[in-house]
């Protein structure tokens, strides 16, 4: 393998430049010199953008007989209706799982298992999306399969029913997991309990969702206009555009998918509480709006972010948890998404006993970028974790090609991955620290806490006023409500 023979060679060389070290026996290792990174030029896919509106990317990959696809289409759940809400999910798996008006999915299960092959669908946020995965001498079968899937699907009613009593199941037990807890319940203070990346599906919201609803969304939302299709694998690039343009040439353009909106209203500064009193640690997330990746301040805040709460060499761990040994866990930093608000979340993992001094110890650090700001050498660490990793991140072809999907997903330049890698080489620590102050805002915090009030150091409301957060389950349509329990 190509691959194989890469990486040994890579061993080699590493183990041969250690001896070497070794020989030379370097007194400090500031003299040792490392040359620049090499320019980053990935290979980059062929575009093809049909008449119909249709992108397509093709990325040639001739290591293995494989030949992957995936057809990322406009509109998710932040689209859904909040009275149907999980209805993205639902649509999601019952999309596969019903088949097509000529095969079921079990049919359409056993096809594949014995090619080996797959063919899936899911739901996102702004998307729903199809792939495929086969033997290049399997393509024609599989291939059809997911063309007949993409456009002719069944949503069978007993596939929808297992789809909604699954998510029911899901929802019974969404209170068990403290992370999952603090996740969404810190995803709800940043953004608003209305903003749709901050709803969550109910026993009447999904037991809401028809047949035909799926349907709807599917003549809604699936024309070649609203779809990017990505191909990678061991294909000629000449005869797979044909083919492509052969099957979707003729299909026409449908309505264009309108945009959500999307509202972004944060609890106000203060503390949150989530009562659960069969666990012996707190998890702690502080939230607050973030910004975009569009945002020019963009490669400042990575590196911000790798040096302040990154990982273990970043200052939140080497002084919250090696230091003070106050935190199993502790990160985090200034959010931010594709296309809107990320969320700024520090999240701190502690024993119930230090509750009260780890958020102490949080507040301290934020206040000591100000009067220490990350030093020349944090930042520089920062920005040769980032650079000397970031390859690794698109080491591939297929890695490459849904990178370049993303942007123009998004509608960023085509080139932004290789300034990613230039914006990040020019940042000074005055940009690190310009943007510390600008999007990290102690007093704007809204600092959520999960964990067992009864064994903390301190009350929490020693720190100020505190909200219980009511984290109680809606029963299912024609159960009585319970009455209001803020954790267990």
């Amino acid at each position: 393998m190509k691959r194989s023979k890469l990486i040994s060679s890579l061993l080699i060389l590493l183990g041969t430049l250690s001896m070497h070290s070794a020989i030379a026996q370097v007194a400090d290792w500031h003299q040792l010199k490392i040359a620049p990174l090499p320019p980053f030029h990935p290979k980059e896919p062929k575009r093809i953008e049909l008449p119909n509106g249709m992108v397509i990317f093709l990325q040639e990959d001739h290591e293995l007989p494989l030949i992957d696809g995936s057809a990322r289409i406009r509109g998710g759940s932040r689209s859904e209706a909040a009275a149907k809400a999980g209805m993205i999910d639902i649509y999601g798996e019952v999309w596969r799982t019903g088949g097509t008006k000529s095969q079921t999915g079990d049919q359409l299960d056993d096809f594949l298992e014995v090619r080996a092959a797959k063919v899936e669908t899911e739901g996102s946020a702004d998307s729903t999306s199809i792939n495929w995965s086969c033997l290049k001498q399997d393509l024609d079968d599989v291939f059809k399969a997911f063309t007949d899937l993409l456009r002719e699907p069944e949503f069978r009613a007993d596939k929808l029913d297992l789809a909604q009593r699954e998510m029911f199941d899901a929802i019974s037990r969404r209170n068990d997991d403290v992370g999952q807890i603090a996740a969404r319940e810190s995803t709800r203070l940043a953004y608003g309990p209305q903003n749709p990346y901050a709803r969550v599906a109910e026993y009447t919201t999904v037991a809401a969702v028809t047949r035909q609803d799926l349907i709807d969304w599917h003549k809604a939302h699936v024309h070649p206009n609203n779809i990017i299709l990505g191909v990678v694998g061991d294909f000629d690039s000449g005869q797979m555009e044909s083919r492509l343009r052969q099957v979707f040439g003729s299909w026409p353009k449908g309505p264009a998918v309108k945009e959500a909106e999307i509202k972004v209203e944060p609890a106000r500064p203060g503390y949150y509480f989530v009562a659960k009193s069969d666990v012996n640690q707190s998890s702690i997330r502080m939230v607050e709006p973030g910004t975009t990746r569009k945002n020019p301040d963009y490669f400042a805040i990575q590196v911000f972010n790798e040096a302040f709460g990154g990982g273990f060499s970043a200052r939140l761990m080497q002084q919250l948890r090696t230091a003070k040994g106050l935190a199993y866990g502790v990160g985090g930093g200034i959010g931010t998404s594709f296309d809107h608000l990320g969320i700024t979340r520090l999240s701190m993992a502690t024993k119930s006993e230090s509750t009260v001094e780890a958020i102490q110890g949080l507040y301290g650090e934020i206040d000591r970028l100000a009067k220490e700001p990350l030093t020349d050498e944090e930042i520089q660490r920062a920005k040769d974790t980032i650079l000397n990793s970031f390859v690794f991140n698109f080491d591939s072809p297929d890695k490459v090609l849904r990178e370049r999907m993303a942007y123009e997903f998004y509608g960023y330049p085509p080139d932004f991955l290789e300034r990613f890698r230039a914006g990040v080489e020019k940042i000074t620590p005055a940009d690190v620290s310009r943007v510390a102050s600008k999007y990290l805002h102690k007093d704007q915090l809204a600092v959520l806490v999960v964990g067992n009030a009864s064994e903390f150091d301190k009350p929490l409301s020693a720190l100020g006023q505190v909200s219980n957060v009511d984290i109680t389950i809606p029963p299912p349509p024609g159960e009585p409500q319970p009455p209001a329990q803020p954790g267990r």
